[in-house]
């Protein structure tokens, strides 16, 4: 990626995964857990978060593998020119997806709970301008980006959880294994859907400082930001319980309803849990948008992205608005989060198992290379001293 210097350290890395995970997702979290497992809610997101530190993790060794790379380019190199483009195609579109369901998600919780008045689109079109002005910045802007909202989301939203546990009855979380293990296999799907935005990592890799750190900061990105979703849902079970919580559409947002400062400063947080949620719902939109049109630059050979962040906008509204109400929003991402975990965690396992059966990356040879390009020309072999007969 010459565009691209090596700029983004590993701690920048994985401050990009975190904020990237945490986003709209948050708030129908509890209901997808709850639902899942009942009291086993807490079970069920674990085991989502551990899925998908395992599809991040063989990303990353993807990635590892070709550090001056994307998965665009080498996916060509691996399996050939047009099934490569194929899978790229279907990964874009993936996340052009993603990215209009996410501004409309974002866009019908404010028209819900805070402008009431302000017709969906207008909400809808305002957020994804915003992610499309900030993604014509270079990759290194980028991730400044993400390290500046970064605080601004974590701590706060640790903050609310931990003042909303005066409220909690722990009774409620008890079975901790859920009284039924029918639907926790669907469940966990669809919780671990939540966590699909970290394929943003194929993009990072070839622009960080030591690519080989980047699976410490796949570890930390997946941890932190899984731990968040996991004291999330047992804060609200154990606050509500779960039958209550099956009646929420956003249990996390009632949760920050029902909690509040000490001595009654503010006897409500919603508000201040929004701005925090608004902040992470523009980090995730970036990032979707981010890859979408940096993929789509590559996959057309161009060296600058900017020409797209615009030029798709109008594609994504188009699909934003198309669900007619929230029912129908929700089937789609389910559906949509069902097909992303085959694109995110299938394609690049079976990307990374031609690399290791065809010996492509990582290997002798591309040791060798990045060895010649440091020093210069390649070493001339040496003649033999023996005698000719």
């Amino acid at each position: 990626m010459k565009d691209n210097p090596r700029q983004i350290t590993e701690i920048q890395a994985a401050i990009i995964v975190i904020s990237t995970i945490i986003g709209v997702g948050v708030l129908p979290l509890p209901l997808f857990a709850s639902r899942a497992g009942g009291t086993g809610g807490p079970m069920v997101t674990a085991a989502a978060v551990v899925t998908a530190l395992v599809s991040l993790l063989l990303i990353t060794k993807l990635g590892q593998r070709f550090p001056k790379q994307t998965i665009v380019q080498y996916s060509e190199e691996l399996i050939g020119k047009w099934p490569a483009r194929l899978g790229t195609v279907c990964i874009i579109v993936f996340f052009g997806v993603l990215t209009a369901m996410t501004a409309r998600e974002f866009g019908e919780v404010v028209i819900t709970s805070v402008l009431k008045k302000t017709p969906l689109d207008v909400t809808v079109i305002v957020m994804l301008l915003l992610a499309a002005l900030s993604t014509r910045n270079s990759l290194a802007t980028f991730a400044y980006i993400h390290q500046f909202y970064f605080p601004l989301i974590l701590f706060p939203a640790m903050v609310i959880i931990a003042l909303s546990l005066k409220n909690a009855n722990l009774l409620y979380l008890q079975p901790i294994w859920g009284e039924s293990t029918a639907g926790m296999l669907h469940g966990i799907l669809i919780i671990a859907a939540l966590f699909q935005g970290s394929f943003v990592m194929t993009l990072v890799i070839p622009a960080m400082r030591s690519p080989g750190k980047a699976m410490r900061a796949s570890v930390w990105g997946i941890a932190i930001s899984g731990g968040l979703y996991l004291l999330i849902v047992i804060a609200t079970l154990a606050v509500f319980g779960p039958e209550e919580t099956n009646k929420l559409l956003w249990p996390t947002l009632e949760l920050a309803k029902v909690t509040s400062l000490p001595a009654n400063i503010l006897e409500r947080l919603d508000a201040a849990f929004l701005a925090i949620w608004v902040t992470a719902v523009f980090t995730t939109l970036l990032s979707a948008h981010y890859f979408t049109i940096h993929a789509l630059s590559q996959l057309f050979r161009l060296n600058d992205h900017k020409l797209f962040s615009m030029m798709l906008l109008p594609y994504v509204f188009v699909m934003a608005m198309y669900p007619k109400n929230v029912l129908q929003m929700y089937e789609i991402i389910s559906i949509v989060g069902r097909i992303g975990l085959v694109l995110t965690f299938v394609y690049p396992l079976f990307l990374l198992l031609v690399a290791i059966f065809r010996k492509k990356g990582g290997g002798k040879t591309d040791d060798r290379n990045r060895t010649t390009d440091r020093k210069g020309a390649e070493p001339t072999p040496s003649v033999s001293s023996q005698p000719v007969k």
